[in-house]
């Protein structure tokens, strides 16, 4: 069995002396894992470090065998996100997410996402509302995407002001008035497009309170877990920064 492909590093784990076990977001393959040998050695490891992006062939003798990785760096992103505290929070809590899908199932518009926000993950005022607007994407690939596109209530399609937590829908601010102890708020950023007015504190705190009601409930509780550590860190940090 072999391929090829494209991928983000999301994780790696030690696996004997010398090697270790990559873990990749891939486009074609999902998040993928193989072995890496000599992958501890000084010399590799600053391309197997996560937020690389990296070209792959795999090997095994069977498709359900881990494998075997050869790794070749198409672009280093590592050393740039170390020194900004907002993308290794970002990079983690994203990583976590991602690994709840299932392995090596294909999912190429988080590959995208994901490639997308690697770039802008050490822009400290930007990259929180990229964040929010992936787990949005996550939520939808799975099966529990939120309709934010027009009012539950009215059909309207502006003045988009709060979310139902039971049916993950966008509700206008008039349909929502005599609710709104009831409903999730919807900041502007997550359905005004990219024109939108760049996000206030506020505004990212209710973008990380809303997806984070939804991944919990669909996400982490049914599975026993809890949100990751990092995640709470990037909000603390994030509502700092902007």
């Amino acid at each position: 069995m072999e391929w090829t492909d494209e991928g983000t590093i999301i994780g790696q784990r030690q696996h004997g002396e010398s090697s270790v076990i990559l873990e990749v977001m891939t486009l074609a393959h999902g998040r993928h894992l193989g072995l890496v040998r000599g992958g501890r050695s000084s010399k590799v490891q600053a391309s197997l470090q996560p937020g690389n992006a990296v070209s792959l062939t795999w090997r095994a003798r069977l498709d359900e065998h881990l494998g075997e990785y050869k790794v070749e760096l198409l672009k280093s992103h590592a050393a740039r996100l170390i020194e900004a505290p907002v993308a290794l929070y970002g990079l983690a809590t994203v990583a976590a997410l991602l690994r709840l899908l299932p392995e090596r199932d294909p999912h190429p518009a988080l590959h995208e996402g994901l490639a997308v926000l690697i770039q802008h993950l050490d822009e400290p005022r930007l990259a929180p509302a990229l964040v929010v607007r992936f787990e949005v994407a996550m939520l939808s690939e799975l099966g529990f995407g939120l309709d934010l596109t027009r009012c539950a209530v009215t059909g309207a399609m502006d003045d988009l002001s709060h979310v139902s937590p039971k049916s993950g829908k966008a509700v206008s601010s008039r349909a929502a008035e005599p609710y709104r102890d009831r409903l999730l708020a919807l900041p502007a950023f997550l359905w005004e497009g990219q024109g939108a007015r760049a996000p206030t504190a506020a505004d990212i705190a209710a973008g990380f309170a809303l997806t984070g009601f939804f991944l919990r409930r669909h996400l982490y509780e049914p599975r026993g877990l809890t949100e990751p550590a990092e995640r709470a860190r990037l909000v603390e940090l994030a509502t700092k920064i902007h």
